[in-house]
């Protein structure tokens, strides 16, 4: 569990506890999203994030994860909507490892969770240290026989 040591009181703890903390102090709220609904869905993220991308270990386990995102995404640009958030940002980082093994042919399977992370990690500042992930432009095969 990470653990943010302040100037003034107590220590934080806690991946969402500390990243809030941080956009707050960034003067950022809006990553954490601008009207009640999207406040509650960045907060939903952030909440799986924790629970299942971070929680899951297995093959099936990381299968079920990019279905769910594929699913999700499949008519929004950001996890929160139209909007880039804090979820966006965390999700990211959470997902880069697996992210970066997947085949070709299982980026393509996953294509709007490919669009998506394809997308983040060109947004400006977000990426930072980690690895760019290759996605292939153009189909090197095809189902027709």
């Amino acid at each position: 569990v990470p653990v943010l040591q302040t100037n003034n009181g107590p220590g934080l703890a806690g991946l969402m506890t500390i990243a809030a903390h941080l956009v707050k102090q960034a003067k950022k709220d809006q990553l954490l999203g601008s009207t009640a609904e999207e406040k509650a869905v960045v907060q939903q993220w952030l909440e799986y994030r924790v629970t299942r991308v971070d929680g899951g270990s297995s093959k099936e386990d990381t299968r079920i994860i990019l279905k769910d995102l594929n699913v999700h995404l499949e008519d929004k640009v950001y996890l929160a909507g139209n909007i880039f958030t804090l979820a966006d940002i965390l999700m990211y980082y959470g997902l880069h490892h697996i992210m970066v093994d997947l085949t070709v042919q299982e980026k393509e399977k996953y294509l709007n969770v490919s669009r998506w992370f394809s997308h983040i990690q060109h947004y400006p500042g977000v990426r930072q240290h980690l690895s760019k992930v290759i996605f292939m432009k153009n189909r090197l095969y095809t189902n027709a026989h």
